[in-house]
């Protein structure tokens, strides 16, 4: 029997940290364990006990360093690699300037399968076991994005991006190609391994009502798909929707009518909301996606976690690779914290934990397999070191009880935190 135990100060939770006391709702036990077999979690408890239950476990003994789920990243666009931090563009213009340019080079199946091998070793890098990100219109590049995923046992989801109008030509499908190219992949692709197909309009400004209408009846012929898209990111975008779709109440409306919302609905950003679009989406148990770090660099507005959670929403976070600026969990982790605080709701150390993880599961609808530690659980691990640097160090020195020290690797910490990564209980890192 292969058995391996994982070491160190394991992170838990008992309850959604945004519903009770987030101090109360986790749980850190400084001298535990995460028995690991045969790529699942088959206990959790004390590494004294689990070391004297197991003896012939291999142990890895990770000291003090926190031992939690991989971080899950629930909005990505992986073609966007090589434009990350790219200068001084609003939404529209960012499309139009480098993002539009840098997907047109995915016809290349040589270059799509390149940039989805760069992202998955970054991505990694950093501790982020699950994505689910947007492609560009071009089947090679789901075909490379997954073939990448599936070659490496991650547990992915993603989907062709699809756009019929307002994009270059060369970037434009048709209602009918996005349908045919769409569930011919989700035949290919969805379910195998660990893979997810999530059906994904780019967003409303570069979908016909046509496209829109024949993606949601993909979707509701396979129910167990996701749907991604892009929802009220900025003001401007907001009222070109408007422009576009005078007909609709709102925003929402735009992908209401055509059956795509309901559980598995993926929006990012979500900013900036109307109250009947707000409870149209608690409702109907979609999902709202923050992107911190992309919404202050692009200059997009503050999401409103802590009203949004307040009142029963389901939400996720990510980076939005590449119009956020850093591929990195933690460094997202810490750009929310400072959104809250612009807010006047700061977020505690467990909160932005348990976004990173067990929320953005539950998003996408993956809170039984990935997420937390529990038996059963799919074996996605990470180590993060604590005082990776000198800075963080000093800091974590003067820490007067773990969270502190949690929450200056958060807003001080990048890939050098990361001592450790297993994926399906094999290690990769560290």
């Amino acid at each position: 029997m292969n058995e391996r135990l994982i070491c160190g100060q394991v992170l838990s939770y008992a309850a959604d940290p945004f519903a009770m006391p987030a101090a109360e709702a986790a749980q850190i036990d400084s001298a535990g364990a995460v028995l690991v077999r045969d790529g699942l979690i088959a206990a959790v408890g004390s590494a004294a006990a689990l070391r004297a239950d197991h003896p012939g476990a291999v142990v890895e003994d990770m000291g003090d360093a926190l031992i939690l789920p991989g971080f899950i990243d629930a909005h990505v666009h992986y073609p966007q690699t090589a434009i990350i931090a790219s200068w001084g563009k609003r939404l529209i213009d960012w499309l139009n300037t480098y993002t539009f340019p840098e997907e047109m080079r995915f016809a290349d199946p040589a270059y799509a399968a390149e940039t989805a091998a760069r992202y998955f070793d970054l991505t990694l890098a950093e501790g982020t076991t699950t994505m689910c990100s947007y492609c560009t219109i071009h089947p090679e590049s789901v075909e490379a994005f997954f073939a990448e995923a599936d070659r490496r046992g991650q547990r992915v989801a993603g989907g062709k991006t699809c756009m019929d109008r307002n994009a270059p030509e060369g970037l434009r499908d048709t209602a009918q190609s996005a349908y045919d190219d769409s569930k011919a992949l989700i035949a290919k692709w969805h379910g195998r391994g660990r893979i997810t197909y999530a059906v994904t309009p780019r967003f409303t400004p570069t979908s016909t009502e046509d496209q829109l209408a024949a993606l949601g009846a993909l979707w509701a012929e396979h129910p167990d798909c996701l749907m991604q898209t892009h929802l009220s990111e900025q003001l401007d975008e907001i009222a070109w929707v408007r422009a576009l779709c005078p007909d609709q109440r709102d925003y929402l409306d735009t992908y209401e009518a055509h059956g795509l919302i309901g559980p598995g609905a993926l929006f990012g950003h979500a900013i900036h909301l109307e109250d009947r679009e707000r409870e149209r989406l608690r409702d109907s148990g979609a999902s709202m996606i923050h992107c911190p770090t992309s919404n202050t660099f692009i200059g997009s507005g503050l999401f409103d976690m802590a009203g949004l959670k307040a009142a029963g929403q389901i939400v996720g976070l990510a980076t939005d690779t590449g119009g956020g600026s850093s591929f990195s969990m933690l460094r997202t982790m810490a750009a929310a914290y400072e959104v809250g605080q612009l807010r006047g709701t700061p977020l505690h150390a467990a909160q932005l934990l348990w976004l990173a993880t067990e929320g953005s599961a539950q998003a996408m609808r993956m809170a039984d397999r990935i997420g937390s530690l529990k038996p059963g659980m799919e074996a996605d691990i990470i180590a993060l070191d604590l005082a990776s640097t000198p800075a963080i160090a000093q800091r974590a020195a003067r820490a007067e009880d773990v969270w502190e020290r949690v929450f200056a690797t958060i807003m001080l910490g990048d890939d050098r935190a990361v001592r450790s990564v297993w994926i399906g209980g094999d290690k990769r890192r560290g």
